[in-house]
């Protein structure tokens, strides 16, 4: 094992925070294929997208020059409440395993949403804000999401109005109070309070819902109210552009030390955190100037990298947003209800898409108990019950340390823990009691969700 000079926990002096976000789109040679106007067939405008995002937010959605973008002095008041984050050499967990690899992970979940969730909530909330709006609407799946904006409305002093997956409304009650505690109005999805969420009832009785039924009513409910707009939490550019804060705050903290990771492991869902935690560092291995091994982990359940296909599709269920060239399962695609409420969205953002397709990632999916079985190694060693989004990358990084042992072979490998598992008791207990179930989708079962994908002129020559 490594001497231990590097500390247990490290955090940046508020001289080292970012001041400016990472754009990885300004490596990517173009960035990604351009957003669709589903009625024009064309690449989407400012205008276009207008009725739905902030004004600022779409500026950096279609930046892809610009490496670096500043934060403004504002939102870094606000991350001030709760960052730096540490990043956390995880000792205990070395000695457990007996791997002559260092592990690190960075912990986003100090803060009272409990994830990384926050970093672009509060942006996002400004720009509302400085625009002059009165509310904004989102959806969320496990509850971080809508925790995070609820707070960064209270603080702006925004109305907000939260679709929340039905699984997760149902599965942790206590989310939801927090959601409310911070003034937020909380919906379950899908929900007879919007068109799309009526049709999404009919066609799908007793459904959980998805990420993408949540966004669809969200969606609806920010074009027909005034003064309102739409948030969202993970997929699109700036957004992940707002995450990259986690990854430049583990590379300075890194650099302190001359530690270069060998492996880096996210979870994914839309792939906020794991494009934030990846971007300074993929940037460099754009310009050649790094080797890592870069591992998104997806649910077996919802495997939208490792079984979906590189075409354009809808955003949400109900065929509302523009269309977006990612991996996808199908708009239509209605995942299990397993237990990472937050994974279970039948897409990918369209960076990390890009950026899987051209070879610079690589992607994996596990099984819903072998998480678990992760997670709960983790927490009796290293103190910190994780949420199971974020034990998707526990379980990879733990995979990846045995090969070490097996091999001999001193790999640093960097993990983002992005959530807390404390509102998650209901699954640890059926984990506990012996009865969680792992879920995969069939063949038949995908092509359900294929066959949802639009037939436009665009997907011609993708399917």
């Amino acid at each position: 094992m490594a001497t231990k000079q590097i500390p247990y926990k490290t955090y940046l002096t508020e001289e080292e925070m970012p001041k400016y976000w990472y754009n990885v789109k300004a490596h990517m040679k173009g960035g990604h294929a351009p957003f669709i106007n589903p009625a024009t067939q064309k690449p989407c405008t400012k205008a276009d997208l207008q009725t739905v995002f902030c004004d600022e937010c779409i500026d950096q959605e279609l930046n892809d020059t610009d490496e670096l973008i500043e934060i403004p002095a504002d939102i870094r008041h606000f991350y001030k409440t709760f960052r730096p984050s540490p990043l956390v050499r995880a000792y205990f967990l070395e000695e457990m395993l007996g791997t002559p690899a260092e592990i690190y992970y960075k912990f986003e979940g100090n803060n009272t949403s409990g994830s990384h969730k926050l970093n672009s909530a509060a942006a996002q909330a400004y720009y509302a804000k400085k625009q002059g709006l009165k509310s904004i609407t989102t959806e969320t799946g496990a509850g971080q999401w809508g925790t995070a904006l609820a707070m960064a409305s209270a603080f702006y002093g925004l109305h907000l109005d939260v679709y929340m997956v039905k699984v997760s409304y149902e599965q942790k009650p206590f989310r939801k109070e927090v959601i409310r505690t911070y003034g937020a109005n909380v919906i379950p999805s899908p929900s007879d309070t919007t068109a799309a969420g009526r049709k999404i009832l009919k066609e799908f009785p007793g459904t959980g819902g998805s990420l993408g039924c949540a966004i669809s009513e969200a969606v609806e409910k920010a074009v027909s109210t005034e003064s309102c707009r739409y948030v969202l939490g993970s997929v699109l550019d700036h957004v992940l552009l707002h995450q990259s804060i986690i990854g430049l705050e583990c590379k300075t903290a890194l650099d302190r030390f001359g530690v270069t990771p060998d492996i880096i492991v996210g979870c994914m869902g839309g792939g906020s955190n794991f494009g934030g935690l990846i971007a300074p560092y993929m940037g460099e291995k754009l310009q050649g100037k790094n080797e890592i091994e870069f591992i998104g982990v997806e649910p077996a359940s919802c495997p939208s990298l490792t079984r979906g296909k590189f075409v354009y599709d809808y955003c949400d269920s109900a065929k509302t947003t523009p269309l977006a060239k990612m991996y996808t399962l199908g708009c239509g695609f209605m995942p299990s209800s397993n237990h990472a409420g937050g994974l279970r969205y039948h897409g990918m953002s369209p960076v990390i898409s890009q950026l899987y397709h051209d070879g610079y990632l690589n992607a994996v999916a596990v099984e819903q108990k072998k998480v678990f079985d992760a997670a709960v190694s983790f927490a009796k060693c290293e103190g910190i019950l994780p949420a199971p989004e974020s034990s998707h990358a526990i379980r990879v990084a733990i995979d990846k340390a045995l090969e070490c042992k097996r091999t001999g072979e001193k790999k640093k490998i960097l993990f983002g823990l992005t959530g807390t598992g404390y509102f998650d008791l209901a699954a640890y207990k059926q984990y506990n009691d012996g009865v969680m179930n792992d879920y995969i989708p069939t063949d038949a079962d995908l092509q359900k969700g294929f066959d949802t994908i639009p037939k436009c002129a665009v997907n011609e020559k993708l399917l």
